[in-house]
């Protein structure tokens, strides 16, 4: 065990070494303002168990989310994981795999990674995506430096219904970066391609948009690709859940140029907001802007198929003024979990699953429009997620909720101006009827008295 120096003494010599005069000389940087004027009030030391009596005191006063019926989406959703996927997941050879550099040694965490990436083509049409990224906000952060690499353009157009997280990254990344971020207003929850038009000139490096978008609305991507296209700029299309692709137009079908989302929704719990799982996917004449890594398919010298990081644009790895990104890992763990769910419910029980929380939804949104003092807010077609506006607040509607044992939504002024009465809504398959007309019911009880019980639902629709 190495000896740390406590005597005044010893401590006033390693001052010395390190040329300050007093402790407090190292903390000069910290405003006055804002450190502690006082001594510190710690609790005595504990031995292991008064720690362990003392932490489970505190896990006691939190409240038990798993005993809420979810209708919280807005980003992390609650779609049913098949119990085989982190039994497989969490084996110790997965579980404990580092980056895998040395390929002689790591074909089996570089099979998973190119196993992921396939899937994730094959679900998003698009001809290649990396092994992951962080999260789905710094996925759509990164694509946009893509986007400005490839074009050597300095504007990027995003819509103001692209998750407000995301935006909020965005913005952070490109500051420093010179990039200019135009936003685009919404018509009806949707972003419409002349309002596109208006914001984008010669400067334009990309226009960023989301499917569905942040209100659960479905978007004219091809339209507005078009737009993008004419003023020389790509088009960017992020997402919270690619489960949607299984029913609506994958990207590739829709003239997309940068794919960025969030892969949560693959088979991977909702986990109080993390580790959460980025995709980024492109067109192979882009790929050499692509960020993180790219694991390939070789065979070796006796001609046996094998795997490879055939692409490592970062840093670390090449000269500063030829990489695309300081991302420095990704989320393979996740990334597996994606995998070995797609890989369970395959080509039918991805669109299965995009049906039934379609469905689901829809027959909520009834229930809800029959209630006084409700109202379904736009009018389009919408997914998984839809926007209600509410009688009274909507953080004190859902306040309410969460005492009746729902988690009801994300109350929308939390982000945005004048909608403190609107409340965003989701529904997956996971939901049940029962569940839904209770919510109804209990959403009636908070700000007004529901008209009907409801219509029935369909055996394939009821779940």
């Amino acid at each position: 065990m190495r000896y740390i120096p406590t005597t005044p003494k010893e401590r006033d010599r390693m001052l010395e070494v390190i040329g300050v005069r007093a402790l407090d000389d190292l903390f000069a940087d910290v405003p006055a303002s804002v450190r502690l004027n006082r001594v510190l009030d710690l609790r005595p030391a504990l031995r292991d168990a008064g720690v362990i009596a003392y932490l489970g005191e505190l896990a006691a006063a939190n409240g038990d989310a798993d005993r809420l019926t979810c209708f919280l989406g807005a980003g992390a959703y609650d779609h049913f994981i098949p119990p085989a996927v982190w039994q497989l997941v969490t084996r110790g050879e997965f579980l404990s795999a580092y980056t895998p550099y040395q390929a002689e040694m790591m074909q089996g965490e570089l099979q998973a990674g190119y196993e992921y990436q396939s899937m994730i083509c094959e679900l998003l049409a698009m001809d290649v995506a990396n092994a992951s990224m962080y999260d789905g906000a710094s996925a759509v952060a990164e694509a946009a430096v893509m986007a400005r690499d490839l074009t050597q353009r300095d504007r990027v157009v995003i819509s103001r219904a692209v998750h407000p997280e995301y935006r909020q990254v965005l913005a952070t990344y490109t500051k420093p970066l010179g990039i200019q971020l135009v936003d685009v207003a919404v018509e009806d929850g949707r972003t419409t391609a002349d309002a596109v038009r208006k914001a984008v000139n010669d400067r334009t490096a990309a226009v960023v948009l989301q499917q569905p978008n942040f209100f659960g609305a479905i978007e004219d991507v091809r339209a507005i690709a078009d737009v993008a296209h004419d003023a020389g700029a790509l088009l960017v299309l992020a997402s919270a859940d690619p489960l949607a692709f299984g029913l609506l137009a994958p990207p590739g079908a829709c003239e997309v140029d940068i794919f960025a989302g969030e892969g949560q929704a693959i088979g991977n719990p909702l986990n109080f907001g993390g580790p959460y799982l980025g995709i980024i996917a492109t067109r192979q004449s882009f790929v050499r802007r692509m960020p993180g890594r790219l694991v390939g398919a070789t065979v070796d010298a006796d001609g046996k198929r094998g795997y490879v990081l055939t692409l490592q644009t970062r840093e670390q790895h090449i000269r500063r003024e030829k990489s695309t990104s300081n991302i420095c890992t990704n989320e393979a763990l996740n990334a597996l979990a994606a995998s070995v769910y797609l890989s369970l419910i395959g080509k039918d029980g991805a669109r299965r699953v995009a049906e039934l929380s379609l469905r689901k939804t829809h027959y909520l949104k009834e229930r809800i429009a029959a209630i006084p003092g409700y109202a379904i807010t736009h009018k389009g077609p919408t997914f998984h997620e839809f926007v209600v506006r509410t009688p009274r607040p909507a953080a004190m509607i859902a306040k309410r909720l969460a005492a009746e044992g729902f988690l009801a939504g994300m109350p929308l002024g939390r982000f945005y101006r004048g909608m403190a009465n609107h409340l965003l809504v989701c529904v997956t398959e996971s939901r049940t009827k029962d569940e839904m007309d209770r919510f109804a019911d209990a959403l009636a009880r908070a700000g007004g008295k529901p008209r009907s019980r409801g219509r029935a639902m369909t055996p394939s629709a009821r779940g």
